[in-house]
């Protein structure tokens, strides 16, 4: 039973693991591999807390521990990505710009870990959603090369960059925290979800940047 209690920190510690990693493929040209580590480094981020509730462990420990692999994984990481796809299209220097992310993301987990108004909603764009954004052109780019037109270019790029700036933004958006699950108390995350999945299972990894916008949308108009 005591091992179960270091569960939650070896799941966090996994999630930087991929972030490391990751930040290796990418730099060796690997951008789809690297997409897929942020992919299972998500599922260990929202596992942890899961499983620390789940165990009934908790504490400033777990919480500096996972906000430090965010920034690894989920800040770095999407910054040497946007960085590769930059240089990929001879941008130069201005491809240096891409670790604005990094220092954007930083600046997210920095606020969030301080700022109380966020237990019930988010204030800015959450860290690992911008980072997910960012995954997905490049396991587009592998298994959905139909889509290069739309994004394979140094306006749309630099847009990715412009994106981050909503983390640190004070634009109220949706926790998809359940405190129930009866439809009437949940109607607006369920239908969320629903679209979410209908939009995956039509258009796979091209989905994940259409479910950012509908998100932040769901989000305002929900308020």
């Amino acid at each position: 039973m005591k091992l179960l209690r270091h569960l939650p920190n070896a799941m966090t510690c996994g999630n930087l693991l991929c972030g490391c990693l990751g930040i290796v493929l990418a730099m060796r040209g690997h951008l789809d591999t690297a997409a897929w580590l942020i992919l299972l480094a998500g599922v260990l981020d929202f596992g942890d807390g899961f499983v620390a509730r789940l165990v009934k462990v908790s504490g400033p420990f777990g919480k500096e521990l996972d906000s430090l692999a965010d920034v690894v994984t989920f800040g770095v990481l999407p910054s040497v990505i946007v960085f590769q796809l930059m240089w990929f299209q001879n941008l130069g220097v201005i491809a240096y710009s891409a670790f604005l992310i990094a220092i954007l993301a930083a600046l997210r987990l920095a606020r969030f870990n301080i700022d109380t108004r966020q237990s019930d909603q988010f204030i800015g764009v959450p860290v690992p959603a911008n980072t997910l954004l960012i995954a997905a052109f490049p396991l587009m780019e592998r298994y959905q090369p139909q889509f290069d037109s739309l994004w394979k270019n140094d306006i749309f790029l630099g847009a990715l960059i412009a994106f981050s700036f909503f983390m640190v933004s004070e634009i109220p958006l949706l926790a998809l925290k359940f405190k129930s699950f009866r439809w009437a108390d949940n109607r607006t995350k369920f239908s969320f979800l629903l679209a979410s999945a209908l939009l995956l299972l039509f258009l796979q990894f091209a989905a994940i940047p259409l479910i950012i916008v509908l998100y932040i949308a769901v989000s305002l108009f929900s308020k």
